[in-house]
C-alpha cells in the first residue's frame, strides 16, 4: 500500500539537514540508516553511505533514481551463485564454444 499523497513521501530530517549543509558536487559520503527514505531531487548529486546491516555501501545519487528508495541500491543479501565445480565447468566450455564459433567466422569473412 503506497503513502498518502497528502502526506507526501518520507525523508528522513537528519539525513536533510546534512545534505543541506554540504555544497552539491561535495564527494564527502553521508552516512544513513534511513533505507525508507524517499530519494528527492535535493539529493541528486551527493554520495549517501547507505546502510545494509553490516556496511555503508556508497550510492552516488543520479536524476534516475529519484522518487526510489535508499534501501534499493543497497542490497541486505549476498546472491551466491548455484552450481559450483559441474556449472563452472559447463560455462568454460560454453564460452570456448562462442570464441571458436567467433572465430571461424572472422576466417571465412577474410578468405572472401
Amino acid at each position: 500500500m503506497s503513502r498518502s499523497l497528502k502526506k507526501g513521501p518520507f525523508t528522513d530530517p537528519k539525513l536533510l539537514a546534512k545534505l543541506s549543509k554540504l555544497r552539491i558536487g561535495d564527494k564527502t559520503v553521508i552516512k544513513t540508516w534511513s533505507r525508507d527514505s524517499v530519494i528527492t531531487p535535493k539529493m541528486v548529486g551527493f554520495t549517501i553511505g547507505v546502510h545494509n546491516g553490516r556496511i555503508h555501501t556508497p550510492v552516488l545519487v543520479v536524476e534516475n533514481m529519484v522518487g526510489h528508495k535508499l534501501g534499493e541500491f543497497s542490497p541486505t543479501r549476498k546472491f551466491v551463485r548455484h552450481g559450483g565445480k559441474m556449472q563452472k565447468e559447463i560455462e568454460t566450455s560454453k564460452q570456448a564454444e562462442t570464441s571458436n564459433v567467433a572465430a571461424e567466422a572472422v576466417k571465412t569473412t577474410a578468405k572472401k
